[in-house]
Formats: structure tokens, C-alpha cells, sequence
């Protein structure tokens, strides 16, 4: 008997949720979300990664899958059809990066087959296992188009993002919203632009609600997902001011101990998937 009733719906992050330390799914998330599959639940990935990044990862599940990516700005079915697809317009992303940026920091423009950025940065580059979505040297300075799905920024001093969060919004708050799905990494999106609004299309679509979604998440672009879900769980990695920010929200076990399979193990599926 199913602990956790009503779920019809099984909706993950990627980063610090479904993906352990080393940035990959491991064989026991795999075989709990192919049951999943197996006893009629949608899946849903929701996560900041672009899409070609995400779809390679996604597709070692071995089970349609949903993918909303980018923080929404992008929906693709399970036989990889794109449902949405929403732009920065070209001026907007100029103005945001007509700033002061510290030369600590990583800027990066995601674009439809490639990701511009102002340096190599191998800490980013160790997030993809296989370089699916490719980046490529610009000079800001020097660029001419400047529309981007999202604007990403990564430093390892989170107050120099937080510095740049603020002059960027002072400059764009009408266009902009940001998250930090990472003390060190720092995102705008267009204001229209969130996980839960693309999650709650992809519900219409197949005729749920997000209260009948259990969703799992560890950065601060998860908490409109996590606090609009049926049942919102966060990872016991996520930064303890997100855990603060949600309080009411059942904080689980880390990415590195499997915590969203076991979870849906213990919770959602037969007992004897609790211990495999």
C-alpha cells in the first residue's frame, strides 16, 4: 500500500537532486524511476540546464521523461518535441551586462546551440560527463546578438554575484528575475519564465494538477516548484537558507545518498523497492 497517496506525478530537479556528486544518475535512481514508469506515474525533469545538456542525461533513465529546462524557458515532450520555447529579446540581455562585472566571474549566454562565454571555466565544464552542449569563447564587447535563452553567471565569491544581482535588477527589474540555483551560480530569466508555470503546462497537457505532483529540488529556482506541489521535499544538500526560506517544506536525504529514489521508494512505491 502506497504511503503517499494521490502522487500521479514525479517531478525532479537535476543538479544536487537527481544527479549525485559526480553529475550522474546512479544505477539504483535509474531502476527506482523505470518502476515509476512501470506502475503508470509521469515524470517530469525540471532543471537549469539547457536542453541538449539535459537530454543526454535524461535519456540513461530509459523511460519518457518530460523536460522543462532552463528554468522553464524551454518544454520538450518524452520523444524529444519542443512544446515552448521562449527568447530574451536582444536589448534586454545587453542592458543587463551594461554593468560593472567583477573579472572573478563567468558570464555566459545560453543560445539555442551553444553556450557563449567570456572564459573557460572548468568547474562549469565538469557538469556535463559528455560535452553535448558546447561552449564557445566571446568578447562581450564585441558581440552583435545578444539574445539568449538565459543569462548565467558563476563565481566562487557568492557576494560578487550578490553585488551583481543587485546592479543588474536596478538596471532590468522590469524584464528580469533571478535565482541563485547555487550560491555560485546566479540566473535571469524573463520575468513570464519559472519552473512551476512550464511544470503546470506540461500537467494541463496530460490532464493533472501540481497537487497531484510530488517535486524535489535544492536551489532557489526550485521554490515556486517545491511550494506550489501537491508534496515539495528539499535535498538535504541544499543550502541551509533555502531549507530556512521553506520551513514547512520535509527536508530528505543528499543527492550523494540516492535521496530521491529512496524517497519515492519508501513513500510512493511498493515496500520491497525500499531496499534494493
Amino acid at each position: 500500500m502506497r504511503k503517499l497517496k494521490n502522487i500521479k506525478v514525479i517531478v525532479s530537479d537535476l543538479d544536487g537532486t537527481l544527479l549525485n556528486p559526480q553529475h550522474t544518475i546512479s544505477d539504483y535512481t535509474k531502476s527506482i524511476f523505470q518502476e515509476l514508469h512501470n506502475q503508470g506515474y509521469l515524470i517530469v525533469v525540471a532543471t537549469g540546464r539547457h536542453h541538449l545538456d539535459a537530454m543526454a542525461i535524461i535519456d540513461k533513465l530509459e523511460v519518457p521523461v518530460y523536460l522543462v529546462s532552463s528554468n522553464g524557458a524551454r518544454i520538450h515532450s518524452p520523444n524529444k518535441e519542443q512544446l515552448f520555447a521562449f527568447n530574451l529579446d536582444n536589448d534586454v540581455v545587453k542592458a543587463a551586462l551594461n554593468v560593472e562585472i567583477d573579472p572573478e566571474i563567468t558570464v555566459v549566454l545560453f543560445k539555442e546551440n551553444v553556450w557563449q562565454t567570456n572564459k573557460w571555466n572548468e568547474k562549469l565544464n565538469s557538469f556535463q560527463t559528455e560535452l553535448k552542449y558546447r561552449p564557445e569563447l566571446v568578447d562581450y564587447k564585441n558581440l552583435e546578438d545578444f539574445g539568449a535563452i538565459k543569462i548565467f553567471f558563476s563565481c566562487s565569491d557568492h557576494e560578487k554575484l550578490v553585488k551583481l544581482k543587485d546592479a543588474i535588477l536596478a538596471n532590468s527589474s522590469e524584464h528580469l528575475h533571478h535565482a541563485f540555483s547555487l550560491p555560485t551560480c546566479l540566473e535571469f530569466m524573463d520575468k513570464s519564465i519559472d519552473k512551476a508555470v512550464a511544470i503546470e503546462q506540461v500537467l494541463e497537457r496530460e490532464g493533472f494538477t501540481l497537487s497531484e505532483a510530488v517535486s524535489f529540488g535544492d536551489g532557489f529556482n526550485d521554490v515556486q516548484m517545491l511550494s506550489s506541489s501537491g508534496k515539495g521535499l528539499i535535498m538535504g544538500n541544499a543550502p541551509s537558507i533555502l531549507k530556512e526560506t521553506l520551513p514547512d517544506l520535509e527536508v530528505i536525504k543528499t543527492n550523494a545518498e540516492d535521496g530521491v529514489a529512496r524517497y519515492i521508494a519508501s513513500k510512493i512505491l511498493d515496500k520491497e523497492f525500499a531496499t534494493s
